[in-house]
């Protein structure tokens, strides 16, 4: 049973989507699973190669530059990181996408992540103001 992956042509949503087709001889009718939108189009997916945590590290921690590159908090490093260790970028959110986009235009780390957080846990609040990190309280 294959899985397929849709991206939202919604505007406020453009999430990816993915869905198991039990049968492949009836036509699958696809809704956005955050906001219910109709509108998907299919996109082109690839495959997983199965690597231990030890051989993506390994990989990592081999390269010099990028190793170099980290330590002096080069925000295209951090980038490039990020990607060996996650994956493909179709299994990520649009705001993920839009920081890693800051990230690799050479925006600092610091500019963009607290922007960011704030910008996501005020979506999060439904349009409220973001939580305030600095207070202190646990949750």
């Amino acid at each position: 049973m294959p899985v397929y992956e849709y991206r939202c042509q919604n505007e406020k949503c453009r999430r990816k989507v993915s869905v198991l087709v039990r049968s492949l001889s009836e036509p699958v009718e696809v809704t956005c699973s955050h906001c219910g939108g109709k509108n998907l189009t299919r996109l082109f997916s690839t495959f997983a190669r199965v690597r231990t945590d030890q051989d993506v590290y390994g990989d990592i921690l081999d390269d010099p530059v990028l190793v170099n590159r980290m330590m002096h908090n080069d925000p295209k490093a951090l980038v490039e990181w990020s990607r060996r260790l996650g994956g493909t970028e179709g299994e990520k959110t649009p705001e993920y996408q839009e920081m890693i986009e800051r990230l690799e235009r050479g925006e600092s780390y610091e500019s963009v992540v607290p922007e960011m957080q704030k910008r996501i846990m005020g979506m999060e609040s439904e349009g409220g103001p973001a939580p305030d990190s600095s207070s202190g309280e646990e949750d």
